[in-house]
């Protein structure tokens, strides 16, 4: 199924790049002073669905700006993101990586969906069909601006915006072009570039990022392609933009480097089964040849705005998405195959009035038709063990039509010069309608039994719901405040609800311990409070939050599946932007959090008030860039990850880590930029990804000191 439909999908990445021609990656001697403007105010879009001013937000906000992404030029999303406040993105192998968005670094099947991506408001995924590695298909290196919200958003943006939403901000057309190539270890180049055009009415633009990396690890190389095409076209009262994305991932993958008697046939080591993360020889191995993952997407939308008169506008965004992907699921013992892929439609709409001088109001319907199947398969034979019977052939063969339609309102009261009230209503109604290709319940495929080791007949671990029309009805609110208190700092505060309707894999690929049926919708509800200062060498914002989350779903690391659990998440977040001289800049973002699990369940080891795996207190990022000249620029940056636990049970644990970058970039001429980066300063052995499951200990080993050059050339 999918290399048919992977090969098809190349000729539209072929007709965009040749539509779209471009080259781009930007220089890196702007001035600190004009990334913190003497106009200090700062517009952000992500929190209301319009355009804000970032003081009188009525909730927190995170923004990287455009010279923060050119300056880092980013391979992977923890790259750039891991720039934000209370973001930590968890990068596994190749492109894959895994996101905590105020809350722990989320795994398995539950933590698909708990944060929402989209690319200038518009979902990259299907919401019942969200990927835990979705952020790699978003041009990040790219973009215009990252806006981040950490906590619930759904009373704006619907499912699936439980602890956090990603927007990516596209760069608007302009008569600019650039190309540059980067070089680094195990064979690494980055290529990318754009390439735009302004005339008169229209503006085009594209660009793209092409990325091969042989990788540290043996058998992990991959070869990344993105590209984007954006026309806008104004007249008059109406405003048009389309943009097209796709990308295309083709990777071996290296899994997990798994301690004592699972991983004795790939490696030897002396290092203890905790400490092994520090055996560099093993960490380079891949006990996984065989494993892969291939990805293709392609996005259209446009967005039409027009204006009706000085008090109204609307907006209409008609869009259409395809995601294919396919890749072995090295991190189970079946090691099965999973195929899966979804096609969308969908509409996002809204209508402004300004009511009167206080009152404003935002009302819309966003609505969406999306069409998704699933296959996993076997290639291992019959194999039983600890209670598990895992059969050779299919595991789940099935088609699900989804449709969701959310009809939402927001309002804002200006109720004096410094006070302003904000609330948002939203309801989404959601239904699947699956269809199962094969035998249903817990039998093999064509309906035979499953044997354990004595060749007695027992239950398959895979459970095969009969075909059904599921319906979830969700409510979202938010209400908040900002209060400002002198023409530079403002006090916000909001209660704001976030859901996540059951993903298409946690209702109808289960196992044998759960019940059809049993899975609700997940909830959070948050209160945070926060201070916020915009100045012209100084942005700060200060919050403290605290949530509890609902009907959690997640496997334990026993492979248990847990449908009804309850935690807690509370916190301190600080951002600092600060301006020492006219060449000096300090950027501080710290994170405190304390996730627990608020209900007891003895045979998966949580136990009510122990932390949450995968989940440490204390995240910092801190960057400290000087200007020598006005030709060249130095970067030094530390990245603090504390120490967490590795199981429910908090009976394993991970030290945590501390690393430095430093970035440099030197301009030969107006066109000319040399620029270099090196990752690991110090060569620290760590694991960029630790958990203890199946009795061991598994590991992704931190890459080692790697130094990356690059040449940047603008016209």
């Amino acid at each position: 199924m999918y290399q048919q439909s992977y090969s098809a999908f190349l000729p539209y990445l072929a007709l965009s790049l040749t539509s779209f021609t471009g080259l781009a990656l930007a220089d890196d001697d702007k001035k600190i002073a004009q990334s913190n403007s003497t106009n200090t105010e700062i517009i952000v879009v992500t929190g209301s669905r319009l355009a804000s001013d970032l003081l009188s937000l009525a909730g927190n906000i995170d923004r990287i700006s455009t010279e923060d992404i050119e300056r880092v030029s980013a391979v992977h999303p923890s790259d750039i993101l891991n720039r934000a406040t209370g973001v930590h993105i968890q990068t596994n192998n190749g492109m894959e990586s895994l996101p905590s968005l105020r809350s722990p670094v989320l795994t398995g099947p539950g933590a698909a969906g708990a944060f929402l991506f989209l690319e200038d408001g518009i979902a990259t995924r299907s919401a019942g069909f969200a990927n835990n590695n979705g952020l790699s298909e978003l041009n990040l290196a790219q973009a215009s601006e990252i806006e981040v919200i950490r906590g619930p958003a759904s009373a704006v943006y619907g499912s699936n915006a439980v602890h956090g939403v990603i927007n990516v901000l596209t760069k608007a057309p302009s008569d600019e072009g650039e190309v540059s190539l980067l070089f680094g270890p195990n064979q690494s180049y980055q290529l990318q570039g754009t390439l735009g055009r302004e005339m008169g009415e229209h503006g085009l633009s594209g660009n793209f990022q092409a990325i091969e990396d042989g990788g540290y690890r043996d058998d992990s190389g991959f070869t990344s392609f993105k590209v984007n095409g954006r026309h806008d076209y104004e007249q008059g009262a109406d405003k048009i933009s389309t943009l097209i994305s796709g990308f295309v991932l083709d990777q071996e993958t290296a899994g997990f480097i798994s301690s004592g008697d699972n991983g004795s046939d790939c490696y030897s080591s002396d290092y203890t089964d905790g400490n092994l993360y520090q055996d560099r020889n093993a960490m380079e191995k891949n006990c996984d040849d065989d494993a892969y993952r291939k990805w293709s997407s392609l996005r259209i939308a446009t967005n039409w705005q027009r204006t009706l008169s000085a008090d109204t506008h609307i907006s209409i965004t008609p869009y259409f998405r395809v995601n294919q992907m396919e890749f072995r699921q090295h991190y189970l013992p079946s090691k099965a195959i999973e195929e899966n892929s979804h096609y969308s439609v969908g509409l996002a709409s809204n209508y402004y009035w300004q009511i009167d001088a206080s009152i404003a109001l935002v009302m819309g319907i966003d609505a969406e038709w999306t069409e998704g199947e699933l296959t996993q398969t076997q290639q291992k034979p019959d194999t039983f063990s600890f209670g598990k019977a895992r059969q050779q052939g299919t595991h789940y063969d099935y088609d699900v039509d989804a449709s969701t339609i959310a009809p939402y309102v927001q309002g804002d009261w200006q109720v004096n010069e410094a006070l302003k009230f904000t609330g948002s209503f939203r309801f989404d109604a959601t239904e699947y309608r699956y269809n199962n290709l094969v035998a249903d319940g817990t039998t093999k495929a064509d309906g035979s039994s499953c044997v354990n080791n004595s060749g007695d007949a027992v239950p398959c671990l895979y459970l095969r719901p009969g075909d059904s029309d599921d319906q979830f009805n969700n409510t979202s609110t938010k209400i908040g405040f900002n209060y400002q208190l002198a023409g530079d700092t403002a006090l916000f505060g909001a209660w704001s609800q976030g859901f996540r309707a059951p993903q298409t894999t946690d209702l109808y690929r289960l196992q044998k311990q759960q019940v059809v049926g049993e899975i609700d919708s997940e909830e959070i509800n948050s209160t945070e409070l926060g201070l916020r200062g915009v100045r012209d060498k100084l942005h700060y914002e200060a919050v403290i939050y605290t949530m509890t989350k609902n009907n959690v779903f997640f496997r334990d690391a026993q492979g248990l599946n847990v449908t009804d659990g309850k935690t807690s998440h509370q916190g301190v977040e600080l951002g600092i932007n600060y301006d020492l001289s006219d060449s000096i800049n300090l950027a501080i973002n710290y994170s405190y959090g304390q996730h627990e699990y608020e209900f007891d369940r003895p045979s998966s080891g949580v136990v009510k008030g122990n932390q949450i795996d995968t989940a440490p207190e204390h995240l910092a990022n801190t960057r400290l860039r000087w200007l020598p000249t006005t030709n060249t620029s130095l970067e030094l940056e530390w990245l603090h990850m504390g120490d967490y636990f590795l199981d429910p049970a908090n009976e394993h644990e991970y030290e945590g880590h501390d690393l430095w970058q430093l970035r440099g970039a030197i301009n030969i001429n107006s066109h000319v930029n040399l620029f270099a980066r090196i990752e690991n300063l110090t060569d620290e052995k760590y694991a960029s990804r630790a958990d203890y499951a199946f009795g061991s200990y598994r590991f992704f080993g931190g890459q080692p000191r790697a130094m990356h050059v690059g040449v940047n050339v603008n016209f």
